[in-house]
């Protein structure tokens, strides 16, 4: 239960449009749900201003439908992550709102258009064509979370005029992720063009040496460029949900 829902339940309550024993009903399970294989963290919107996010890997489609269906009793939105096309379309027969994002690996339910939060734009920049399913994955985090979203991919170091055409929208964004695997140096390129936080993701993109995203994430963690922040090889959720709370500062 967000902020919202929970103050237009007590508005009822005042104004007498539904009973104290109703809406003690409705709040008994404000803070979590025990269903057997989860403890359903239903206090979370109001905690941190977003629902509990859902973590496909490891679950059944039994499992997730049932938490969903609770969830949706109390939330506008919920958002499954990293789910195989197979799961997905079992979630989405029994939830034909929910819309999968193959390329981000995502599952988005939403009952109503999403306010906006943000008080700017979020850009989103891939390094390669190859680092755009992680972008995605921050790309529609940081948009079901309320904020206006830009992307430009594929505009690595190797042809960094690519990069440099887009100068304007990178300087106005107000936050800016970065998403590179191989060597990992464009958040430090785009770091050195702003003032704004700039949050790197390194990916498991690359070969050899390049150690399933270490090298890159080493290169993130070193950059010489003071206002990049760095989160785990792949983690576009992470980065996504990090750029939107600083975008409602």
């Amino acid at each position: 239960m967000n902020i919202d829902a929970l103050n237009q339940l007590l508005q009822k309550v005042a104004t007498g449009k539904i009973s104290v024993q109703d809406a003690s009903q409705k709040m008994i399970h404000l803070s979590f749900e025990d269903i057997d294989y989860a403890h359903i963290d239903h206090h979370r919107s109001l905690r941190k201003g977003f629902p509990e996010v859902i973590f496909g890997p490891g679950k059944t489609s039994d499992q997730i439908t049932g938490i969903m269906e609770k969830m949706i009793i109390q939330e506008n939105v919920v958002l499954i992550t990293r789910i195989d096309s197979h799961l997905a379309d079992q979630i989405v027969i029994r939830f034909p709102e929910a819309v999968y994002h193959e390329d981000a690996k995502m599952v988005v339910y939403q009952k109503q258009e999403i306010p906006e939060q943000g008080k700017g734009t979020i850009l989103i920049i891939s390094a390669g064509t190859s680092d755009i399913p992680v972008a995605k994955e921050a790309y529609i985090t940081a948009k079901v979370m309320g904020n206006q979203v830009e992307s430009v991919f594929d505009v690595g170091v190797a042809g960094i005029h690519r990069l440099l055409d887009h100068k304007k929208l990178i300087t106005q964004a107000s936050v800016l992720i970065v998403v590179a695997g191989m060597e990992g140096a464009l958040p430090s390129v785009v770091a050195g063009m702003v003032s704004r936080p700039v949050i790197a993701v390194p990916t498991s993109i690359g070969y050899g040496v390049s150690l399933g995203g270490l090298t890159a994430l080493f290169a993130m963690l070193n950059s010489c460029s003071s206002n990049v922040a760095v989160v785990n090889i792949d983690n576009g959720f992470g980065a996504g949900y990090m750029a939107s709370i600083i975008n409602r500062t």
